[in-house]
């Protein structure tokens, strides 16, 4: 176990995108997190949705991002919340919803953590694929020991 300076265990870091694989990831990051007496960082990011016909004259009207972030965190902490019910583990948990592209905001996290856990697969495009793109670039990158959690 990795602590800080002040004997307090750095966290388990959890990408949560509301998928299975990372429901299954924060269930597996809790145990650990429970099992090494450490408190838990679940992280979502959220991203403005890419929409097309710009080169048609046309301009969305996208509501702010604090629209996007409230949502985000709302699902952040219903998907943490039902998961901690199931298990009952008393594990400290904080939440973290965070503007930018996965990998950068999951790099960003792990680098004050003991552990990044990861879902084998989120709600990317390439179903199919056994890994991730997130979760590859993670295990290829992050500064800390990363865990990817099969599909259940």
């Amino acid at each position: 176990m990795i602590q800080h300076t002040n004997d307090q265990p750095w966290p388990v870091v959890v990408g949560v995108d509301g998928s299975a694989c990372s429901q299954e990831a924060l269930r597996w990051g809790l145990a650990q997190a429970h099992v090494t007496g450490s408190a838990l960082e679940a992280v979502a990011a959220w991203q403005y949705p890419e929409v097309f016909g710009y080169s048609y004259g046309w301009t969305p009207s996208l509501p702010d991002g604090g629209e996007f972030a409230k949502t985000a965190e709302q699902s952040l902490r219903e998907t943490v919340d039902t998961v901690r019910n199931h298990l009952g583990h008393s594990v400290e948990v904080t939440i973290r919803v965070t503007e930018g592209h996965p990998v950068q905001v999951l790099m960003d996290a792990a680098r004050n953590a003991q552990l990044l856990v990861l879902g084998s697969r989120g709600h990317g495009t390439f179903t199919g694929m056994m890994l991730g793109s997130v979760s590859q670039h993670c295990v290829q990158h992050a500064p800390c020991p990363v865990v990817v959690v099969p599909q259940p």
